[in-house]
């Protein structure tokens, strides 16, 4: 692969997805073929990301592929930097992750999204997961960060979930 190149082989995936979605196929699985599969592993994306993006875009039109891919893009920096181009081999648990009414510094929603965003990061998210889902779009809006900014922020605190908060509370003073 021409890591030069990698945006536009993604958008191709990702058009190819929602044209499949749009065609009533239902299992990301089938999407795509073996260089397919084996570019996005490249970039640490799996199908199911790719047709959660295509069927949210096939039915709410969020998020715009600029979002996509931006939010892919965040995940392939951290894969090739901080994972060294190496999956994990892990993949997180639903009842790992904090509800959606749970609050952190009164903000309902984020520490789910939090711990989605690491999961996110580290590419461990289950099939029945989304990053920047339909509850993350509302609430990433509410408090005026995007879903691409908020990975980075949590990719650069690590594990101290205080920077996240405060920038969280900055930055929703900020869409006051």
């Amino acid at each position: 692969m021409n890591d030069f190149d990698w945006p536009e082989m993604f958008r191709q995936c990702y058009d190819k997805a929602v044209a499949h979605y749009r065609e009533g196929r239902r299992d990301a699985g089938s999407y795509f073929d073996g260089p397919e599969t084996a570019f996005l592993a490249s970039i640490g994306c799996r199908a199911q990301e790719v047709y959660d993006f295509a069927e949210d875009w096939c039915s709410s039109e969020e998020p715009s592929f600029a979002t996509v891919l931006l939010i892919t893009a965040a995940r392939r920096d951290y894969f090739l930097v901080v994972q060294g181009g190496q999956s994990s081999g892990r993949t997180i648990r639903m009842d790992e992750l904090p509800p959606g009414g749970a609050e952190a510094a009164g903000f309902r929603w984020l520490p789910r999204i939090i711990a989605k965003a690491r999961a996110k990061l580290r590419g461990e998210m289950p099939p029945e997961l989304m990053y920047g889902c339909g509850g993350d779009r509302p609430f990433l809006r509410s408090v005026n960060v995007h879903p691409a900014d908020f990975l980075r922020v949590v990719w650069a605190a690590r594990d101290d979930d205080q920077k996240i908060i405060d920038y969280v509370k900055a930055q929703a003073g900020k869409a006051r």
